[in-house]
Parts: structure tokens; C-alpha cells; sequence
């Protein structure tokens, strides 16, 4: 059992809380991504688990034993860096191999890592290589093999792809997914990169402030944010977040009056204001008879798609994104929705407050 769970942890530095608590579990074997803006949490939250930084109250358990008071080197951990700490002086083949002769591993065994290593990633023929004379994305190879040889049952990565460029951080995503499905390591990556998360995680757990906001399938997560922070933080353009008030089977979007669908009756459950979030993506921009009026105040030519700025008469804005190029920006008179594409927050907490309940006992 190689699962991780921390109950009721918080870190403390002098009189400052900078993680709240945090009472969740990894599973054995999973991808899970550490997700947030900087500052809030994740970094901490990864080096607590490699034992660089202390535990101020609550319980840290790696495969069922409590290691609060465990040393770094004893966790039995593979970490890669940001700045991939790499020894300059050091070849290639001596970086990936340094961790080994410190274990104490045969030449045989260090050998045959080290190669299967250097071929996964396509590093052969850099053996003989100095670190200066690397690209930057051979360097963040060189760091994730020198990782992996270790094969250790917990991989923690912390932004390691963040110096790379966009093409190589799209490759590199691709090796390390790979490179779990063939070592199955505990692995924990932190990220501020929302499209990493989605595209590497099985799970995402997205922090702020030192705390927890949803731990979910990057599914769930896009789909049913727990609250308006994580519907606004994944999504590029993010959620639309509309105020509405409620009244009378009727709900009220800037001046436009849209009638409320029955199956969110009990959902929403006498509330008088809420905020109703939608996808960009499952706006859909209509001409003259919209259900809420907009004027086209930008459009963004992305080549596959548009993305389009409405402005509501009460100032708030709406992004369309679409890929009907027959609606015209001029013949654009504002947009309409699907009442099973929503999601509603209670408009004084953020909170997600549901979802209506199909036939059968299931959430829509």
C-alpha cells in the first residue's frame, strides 16, 4: 500500500497559517495534480509529503505509517525540481546514476536503469553530455530520468515543465503520462498550469489560500465546480459567473427574463439571488430573439473557433466561444442556454448548491 493521506494538517510559520487543514487522501498508484495560483499552498503541500518542510499540527500517513517526524532520504521518494538542480560538473550519465551509487546499487542494476531510462526519453547519445551543453527541455529529461531510476514507489514533481516552451511542454506532458503507465508511482504534480492538470491528472486537487476548494476527476472539476473559485480558475476564457435574481418560477439576468426550468425548482429552494454559471462554450449566440440581450463588445479570431465578449445591460460580461462562423458579430444580438449546461452557486458563499435529480435517483 503505497497511498498517502493527510489528516487535519496544517503549516504554520510563526503566527501565520499558510495551510488551513487538509484532511484527503492519493491513492496508491494514482496521477494527482496539485492545482492553484502562487501562494496558494501547493509547493508546501508537496514538500511536506518529501519531508522538506515540518508539519506544525495533524498527521501525514505514506503507506499506512505516520512519517511527521520521517527524514527526507528515508521516505524512499524521487523528486524533480523546477530548476532541475542538475550537477553541472557532472555528465549525463553521472547525474542519472549519482542517486544509484548512494543506494549502493550493482554496476549491473545501475546499467540497466539508467539505459532503459535514457531510451524511454530519448536521450540516447547524450550519455558523455555536460548540462551547459543541453537544451532546456533535455535538461528537464535529464532530471525525470534521473527520477525514475530510482523507481521509487512516490514521484513528486514540482512545476518542472514551466521553463519549457509551449511545443515542449506539450511533448514533456506526454512522456510523463507514459512514464507513469509504465512505473505506476504514487505521483504527485504541482502546477499553476491549468491545461497540465486537465491533461495529465486523474484527479486534480485545486488550492487557495492554504486550502482545499475540490478534489475531483478533471471531469468533475470542469464540469461541476464545488465552487465559483474553481469555476473561475479552470477554463480558458473561464466560467461565465452571472448574477440573477429569483422570482416567481422566473429568473432575472440583467433585464432579461428567463423563465426558470422546473427540474431546478427544488435545487435552488426559495433562494431570491443566485449566481448561474455557464461555459463559454455552451453559450450559444442567437440573433434577434435571444433569452438574455447582448451587444458584442469583442471578438477574439482564435482560427478554429471565435471567442466573443457580450456585454448585459447591467455592465456584466459574457464570453461565447464558438465555431459557427454564420453568426456575424453585427448579427449577434445576445445569447441563450440550456438549462442542463448550468451550474448555480448560492450568490453569498460561491458554494455550488447542486444539481437537479434525474429519474432514478441520479444527479443530472
Amino acid at each position: 500500500m503505497k497511498n498517502i493521506e493527510f489528516k487535519a494538517v496544517k503549516k504554520k510559520y510563526d503566527e501565520t497559517t499558510v495551510i488551513q487543514e487538509l484532511n484527503f487522501s492519493i491513492k496508491e498508484g494514482e496521477r494527482l495534480v496539485l492545482l492553484g495560483p502562487s501562494g496558494c499552498g501547493k509547493t508546501t503541500t508537496l514538500r511536506m509529503i518529501a519531508g522538506l518542510e515540518e508539519i506544525s499540527e495533524g498527521q501525514l500517513f505514506m503507506g499506512g505509517a505516520v512519517v511527521n517526524g520521517v527524514a527526507p532520504g528515508k521516505r524512499n521518494i524521487a523528486m524533480v525540481f523546477q530548476n532541475y538542480a542538475l550537477f553541472p560538473h557532472l555528465s549525463v550519465w553521472e547525474n542519472i546514476t549519482f542517486g544509484l551509487k548512494i543506494q549502493k546499487l550493482t554496476e549491473q542494476e545501475m546499467t540497466k536503469r539508467a539505459k532503459e531510462a535514457l531510451e524511454i526519453l530519448n536521450l540516447t547519445g547524450y550519455e558523455n553530455r555536460k548540462p551547459k551543453e543541453l537544451s532546456g527541455g533535455q535538461k528537464q529529461r535529464v532530471a525525470l530520468c534521473r527520477a525514475i531510476v530510482k523507481q521509487s514507489p512516490y514521484f513528486l514533481l514540482d512545476e518542472p515543465l514551466s521553463n519549457l516552451d509551449a511545443q515542449l511542454r506539450q511533448q514533456a506532458r506526454t512522456e510523463l503520462v507514459k512514464l507513469h503507465e509504465i512505473y505506476k508511482p504514487t505521483m504527485i504534480y504541482v502546477t499553476h498550469d491549468q491545461v497540465e492538470a486537465m491533461t495529465i491528472a486523474q484527479r486534480i486537487a485545486i488550492m487557495n489560500k492554504g486550502e482545499l476548494q475540490q478534489i475531483d476527476t478533471p471531469e468533475n472539476i470542469y464540469h461541476r465546480p464545488a465552487n465559483t473559485f474553481v469555476a473561475s480558475f479552470i477554463g480558458t476564457p473561464p466560467m461565465n459567473l452571472l448574477s440573477a435574481h429569483v422570482r416567481d418560477h422566473w429568473i432575472f439576468i440583467g433585464d432579461a427574463c428567463v423563465p426558470l426550468d422546473a427540474s431546478w425548482d427544488k435545487v435552488i429552494a426559495g433562494r431570491s439571488r443566485i449566481i448561474l454559471g455557464i461555459r463559454p462554450e455552451k453559450c450559444l449566440l442567437a440573433g434577434e430573439k435571444p433569452m438574455v440581450p447582448a451587444e458584442v463588445s469583442y471578438v477574439e479570431n482564435l482560427g478554429s473557433q471565435r471567442t466573443l465578449r457580450l456585454t448585459l445591460k447591467n455592465h456584466e460580461n459574457v464570453f461565447v466561444s464558438t465555431k459557427d462562423f454564420t453568426q456575424t458579430a453585427n448579427s449577434t444580438k445576445g445569447f441563450s442556454f440550456r438549462w442542463e449546461d448550468v451550474s448555480v452557486f448560492d450568490y453569498k458563499t460561491g458554494v455550488n448548491i447542486g444539481y437537479p435529480i434525474k429519474e432514478g435517483g441520479k444527479n443530472e
